[in-house]
C-alpha cells in the first residue's frame, strides 16, 4: 500500500509537469495579440469593427479590399439601411480628411449612409463638416458601448 501512494505522487506530479510545459509552449509560440483596440494594426482594426457590426444586427458585412476602396473600409446594411464604413485605428484625433473620404465613398458604392468609426475621437472642424456633409461620426463612446453590448449579450 505504501508504495501505491509513492507512485500515485509520482503519476500527479508528471501529469502537472506536462501540463505546465504545454501551458508555456502556448504562451512562448502564440501569436501576439494585441491587448487593445488601440494597438490593432488598420486592417486587424476593419476586421475586428466588422465582427462588432455582424453581433450588433449589421448584415451583408463586407470589408473592401485594401486599395482602391475609395476611402471605405465596411459595406454593411442593418433594417433596409445601407452603409459605407470608414474606419479609422488612430492614436490622435480623426480629422476632416476621414470625413471627405466617407462622404465620397458614400457616394460611389451608392450607400444611404456614410461613417467614420474610429477608436478615438474627432476634431471641431470634423465634427463641423460632418454636420454640413450628413456623416455619422462613431467615435470612442460609441465604439466602447457596441463592445460593451457584445460583452453583455453573451
Amino acid at each position: 500500500m505504501a508504495g501505491y501512494g509513492g507512485a500515485m505522487i509520482v503519476l500527479i506530479l508528471v501529469i502537472l509537469i506536462a501540463m505546465i510545459t504545454v501551458l508555456l509552449y502556448h504562451l512562448l509560440h502564440r501569436k501576439r495579440r494585441p491587448n487593445s483596440i488601440d494597438e490593432m494594426e488598420g486592417h486587424d482594426f476593419e476586421q475586428f469593427c466588422a465582427e462588432l457590426l455582424q453581433e450588433r444586427g449589421f448584415v451583408e458585412v463586407e470589408v473592401t479590399k485594401g486599395s482602391g476602396d475609395y476611402g471605405i473600409d465596411i459595406l454593411a446594411e442593418k433594417e433596409g439601411v445601407t452603409y459605407a464604413i470608414q474606419c479609422k485605428c488612430y492614436s490622435t484625433p480623426v480629422g476632416v480628411k476621414a470625413v471627405q473620404e466617407a462622404y465620397a465613398g458614400r457616394d460611389y458604392y451608392d450607400r444611404m449612409v456614410g461613417v467614420v468609426l474610429t477608436n478615438q475621437y474627432f476634431t471641431s472642424p470634423a465634427v463641423e463638416a460632418a454636420g454640413k456633409l450628413k456623416i455619422l461620426l462613431w467615435d470612442r463612446g460609441y465604439l466602447d458601448s457596441m463592445m460593451q453590448e457584445k460583452t453583455i449579450e453573451r
